[in-house]
């Protein structure tokens, strides 16, 4: 092909460059970096400030920050303080993006007037505010069960947009157990969701003993949500639990450990399933298992979530040292 002016060649030269920067970027989102979500407690973060290095150890090997929770009052205002700046910059200085938490398990009846029509804008005004207040990256939204209700996709579509609009991204803690409770809508505004893949049993359900977070309860969800709701492979994170239960005999209370203290009194156990004395079994998910999931999420999805990062071991225990491994071939 011959180009007869100089004009001509330029502006398709720009076009091409145009179309060839169009692919890379699309090649980039598909490939995006592989998430490690962890939550943390605003209680810890609230004691941080005169922590050192050594306790923040665990940003090096996480991607994203969640502090569980920061809750408005009653009428949506974020009124208190929080001595969380040491915390963030922290975590901004290893290039892990940090977000607020909201809502958490468990019913939060305020949530439900704070969504209502006539309070919704000035609610995601503050959440915006408090946002930008805090140097924080995004807000993660988790209303489970009850709280999600029939203003929950107005509250997150209008929430995505503010939050955007600000540069920041809107994330949500997502469970199976009440699909049909999240709009398809509401679910394309998240940047990601963290399926929380665990609780399939537990104290709520003494009667009914079992592993409350098997390999399995993870294939079927990574399943479900993509194949069936058709969320993007990459905006899919893995839920893995960093706690167990522990069931006795029938209606006795259900213990709960996290895999800290779970490691500390059995060192040398192995097994994700545990007898403990007095005929109890203890179920959690041990270092092969985590890894094993890991390597799904890898597979099947775009990331993996921690609940939560102090129920961690330390040394060679540690199940998030073993997220960590799997991911970098290490």
């Amino acid at each position: 092909m011959i180009y007869r002016d100089k004009k001509s060649f330029l502006i398709l030269f720009i076009l091409s460059i145009s179309a060839y920067s169009n692919v890379i970027a699309q090649l980039k989102n598909s490939r995006s970096p592989f998430k490690v979500v962890g939550y943390y407690f605003l209680n810890a973060a609230l004691s941080d400030t005169a922590s050192t290095d050594s306790n923040y150890l665990f940003l090096n090997k996480i991607t994203h920050l969640n502090i569980a929770f920061i809750n408005p009052d009653s009428s949506g205002n974020f009124r208190q303080h929080l001595a969380i700046e040491t915390l963030i910059k922290k975590a901004h200085d290893k290039n892990v993006k940090v977000l607020a938490s909201i809502a958490g398990g468990g019913p939060h009846p305020y949530f439900s007037s704070l969504l209502q029509d006539n309070e919704r804008e000035t609610f995601i005004e503050n959440l915006v505010a408090m946002a930008k207040r805090y140097q924080l990256d995004g807000i993660d939204v988790d209303l489970e069960g009850d709280d999600i209700d029939n203003n929950y996709e107005k509250f997150v579509v209008e929430l995505a947009a503010s939050l955007r609009a600000s540069h920041k991204i809107i994330t949500a803690a997502i469970a199976t157990t009440y699909k049909d409770d999240l709009p398809d809508n509401a679910l394309k505004q998240f940047d990601f969701v963290n399926i929380m893949s665990y609780d399939r049993a537990g104290p709520w359900r003494p009667q009914d003993p079992g592993d409350p977070s098997p390999y399995s309860m993870a294939v079927e969800d990574l399943d479900y949500w993509h194949n069936v709701r058709q969320i993007p492979k990459n905006k899919l994170v893995l839920g893995l639990p960093f706690y167990g239960y522990g069931f006795g005999k029938v209606d006795s209370p259900v213990i709960s450990m996290n895999y800290k203290q779970i490691v500390s009194l059995y060192p040398e156990e192995l097994s994700d399933t545990l007898n403990l004395p007095g005929n109890m079994i203890m179920y959690f998910n041990n270092l092969a298992t985590i890894k094993k999931k890991t390597k799904l999420a890898m597979q099947k999805g775009g990331g993996v979530m921690i609940w939560q990062l102090l129920g961690d071991a330390d040394g060679k225990q540690s199940l998030l040292s073993a997220i960590y491994s799997v991911i970098h071939g290490k």
